[in-house]
């Protein structure tokens, strides 16, 4: 199963004290496309995980192989995801080749400092990212599939310029989860694009970071 890429944060950072150098940007294509349309969606407080399935087995790992997935998490994961699930969700997927890979967060009391606000007494998975193949499905797939393995996927905050968003960031936005502030946004084009690299367009945004 392939690690979940980093995703780079808008701006450079000040070495010594990590807040953001506002308006130098970590890439030149956040520069060059700062004045597009960007979709924002809320950045959960929790730990990254991946859903592999290859039509008959499932793994189950966080961002990188190393990560340690919490025992009590890791049974949530177990109980939401099994295999005539995601066999009834892609049909096709007993075919050579098949490479499935679900991208989300692990959420909850006692996953990160700020868990409890999310869930009080328990944990669930989150999904923001598809992967099949070498294909990044796009966010009206991504948002069926969740419905189908009934499974939340990551709240749409808006849309705009990332000017746009990194004032809504600097002023603190709201979790849609609670009376408390969102982490950050992670924020991609309307149409998703990729650099000469072909990493994708991806950035993200944290009220700390200000």
């Amino acid at each position: 199963m392939k690690e979940y890429h980093k995703i780079q944060s808008v701006f450079k950072r000040d070495e010594g004290t990590h807040k953001f150098i506002e308006g130098a940007y970590s890439l030149p294509e956040f520069e060059y496309l700062r004045n597009n349309e960007w979709v924002f969606t809320e950045k959960i407080d929790g730990t990254n995980i991946r859903i592999g399935w290859d039509g008959h087995d499932i793994t189950i790992g966080g961002r990188t192989d190393n990560a340690q997935i919490p025992t009590f998490l890791y049974q949530k994961l177990t109980e939401l995801f099994k295999p005539e699930k995601l066999l009834n969700a892609f049909p096709d997927s007993q075919e050579d080749g098949f490479n499935l890979m679900l991208c989300g967060e692990g959420y909850g009391a006692k996953i990160q400092k700020g868990g409890g606000n999310y869930i009080s007494d328990g944990v669930d998975f989150i999904l923001f990212d598809v992967l099949i193949g070498d294909w990044w499905l796009k966010r009206e797939t991504v948002e069926t599939i969740g419905q189908t393995l009934e499974v939340k996927c990551v709240p749409i905050l808006g849309k705009g310029t990332l000017d746009g968003a990194i004032l809504q960031i600097k002023n603190g936005v709201t979790s849609t989860f609670g009376n408390f502030l969102a982490e950050g946004m992670v924020l991609r084009p309307s149409v998703e694009l990729q650099d000469r690299g072909g990493r994708r367009i991806i950035t993200k945004l944290k009220h700390r970071d200000f």
